[in-house]
């Protein structure tokens, strides 16, 4: 995950923004609940600071940056210390894993899916949350991001994109929610993709092996 070196050096900069931006973010958290299984043992791949694993119940996150990991631990996550391209999981022991805003920043995105895919149990899904590029506010994330520390090489997808790397990685099954949407709608959770800012995808992993 060599595009982290930003969230290396400013673990506590990158955690404030959740509370500066309590009403987005529990928008962005709601959207994931919605599509994170009630029941099963889950594992957060990218945990960050834990602003998501803790409140949806995830008890095991995987993070490569020691600060990072540190914030997410006071939070009462257990957190293995790797990269999304080499987790350091056994094969198919979870059913479920959840992915947030970390996939644009990943060199080798079908590498990360292959690992996630390894990990999951037949019939386990995978829920992503990212920043969809189709979006107008992904648009204008694009637009700024030379002028972010944290985003300036970050690569930001479409739905369609995202779905075909994961077909292609053996999943299917697309189910899909927005948020971060065009007033009126605004903070509100929606199905479907391509207005809202923040996106969501719940896929399953095939029976069939690649």
């Amino acid at each position: 995950m060599a595009k982290m070196n930003a969230f290396d050096r400013h673990p506590a900069e990158y955690d404030a923004w959740f509370d500066r931006h309590v009403d987005i973010y529990q928008a962005e958290l709601a959207a994931v609940r919605e599509l994170v299984p009630a029941q099963g043992s889950g594992v957060e791949i990218g945990v960050g600071t834990g602003r998501f694993a803790a409140p949806l119940g995830i008890a095991l996150g995987v993070e490569p940056s020691p600060g990072m990991a540190q914030l997410a631990r006071q939070r009462g996550i257990e957190v293995l210390s790797g990269t999304a391209e080499a987790l350091p999981l056994p094969d198919a022991c979870f059913d479920y894993a959840v992915i947030v805003t970390v996939l644009c920043f990943v060199e080798d995105v079908s590498r990360v899916l292959a690992e996630v895919r390894r990990v999951l149990k037949p019939g386990g899904s995978l829920i992503i949350g990212f920043i969809d590029r189709e979006s107008a506010l992904g648009e204008s994330y694009e637009r700024e991001k030379s002028g972010s520390d944290f985003y300036r090489e970050a690569t930001f997808r479409s739905a369609a994109e995202l779905e075909a790397l994961l077909t292609e990685a053996g999943f299917s099954g697309f189910s899909y929610r927005q948020t971060l949407l065009p007033a009126p709608a605004g903070l509100s959770v929606s199905e479907g993709h391509g207005r809202g800012g923040f996106a969501v995808v719940k896929t399953i992993k095939n029976g069939k092996e690649k």
